[in-house]
């Protein structure tokens, strides 16, 4: 089978990101509706809902990009000299493009108005503490799963993502593709844009820490994709 080529590969990382922004404010949008006031049932359909397209989208786009959909990801690889910086940067640029349009896309289908303002209050240390164990749960869990049952990982990461939407206090971003799109929705997932930077350091220092750690605990995993990737942008792994 031929190597997915660089248009394939970006396209995968903004599809994905899109369709996982769609699903993260859609099912809020949707649970919202239908909970009738009750914050846990809604929750509870968002985590679930979140947890199940990550499984599907990991799947379907893991052979082609990898499906990293979030520049935490993607920076735990570049620091472990798994994908180049040309190319990280340009899965990232993939990534947060996606993730704004899926934001659009939610708001169209539930025929609200395209680009609001986040006025969820999402701040103080608690929060950030949160971001921190969230992103780097979600790093241990596809580097653990990568060295040692790779087959699991679209399985380990939704399962995680939906607890981790509970035991955090912030309810589990991990992402600053996520976050940053989450800054033009006001609805039940939405984050006040003042509180964006505060959750996107957390998660990249979180990223970076996980990326030293597993370095350690686990094995490095086999990085073609990747180098076939990085071979035609003329960066080395």
């Amino acid at each position: 089978m031929t190597a997915p080529s660089i248009a394939q590969k970006l396209a995968a990382e903004a599809i994905g990101a899109a369709l996982l922004l769609a699903a993260i404010v859609g099912s809020g949008i949707l649970a919202v509706n239908l909970a009738d006031g009750n914050a846990a049932v809604a929750l509870l359909a968002n985590s679930s809902t979140v947890g199940a397209i990550l499984v599907v989208l990991v799947v379907i786009f893991g052979p082609v990009s990898g499906a990293h959909f979030n520049p935490a990801v993607t920076l735990a690889f570049l620091i472990r000299q798994e994908i180049g910086a040309k190319a990280a940067l340009m899965y990232v640029t993939a990534q947060i493009l996606g993730a704004v349009a899926g934001v659009l896309l939610a708001h169209a289908m539930f025929e609200l108005p395209y680009v609001q303002i986040g006025a969820q209050a999402r701040t103080g240390p608690g929060q950030f503490i949160g971001e921190i164990v969230a992103t780097f749960g979600l790093l241990a869990t596809i580097f653990g799963a990568i060295a040692y049952r790779s087959e699991s990982v679209p399985g380990l990461v939704g399962l995680y993502i939906a607890a981790a939407i509970w035991f955090t206090s912030s309810t589990c971003f991990a992402n600053p593709a996520v976050t940053i799109a989450r800054t033009i929705t006001d609805t039940f997932v939405g984050i006040r844009p003042i509180d964006a930077p505060a959750f996107v350091v957390a998660q990249l220092a979180a990223a970076a820490l996980a990326a030293f750690a597993a370095h350690w605990l686990f094995p490095a995993p086999p990085v073609d994709d990747l180098k076939a990737f990085d071979s035609e942008t003329g960066m080395k792994t």
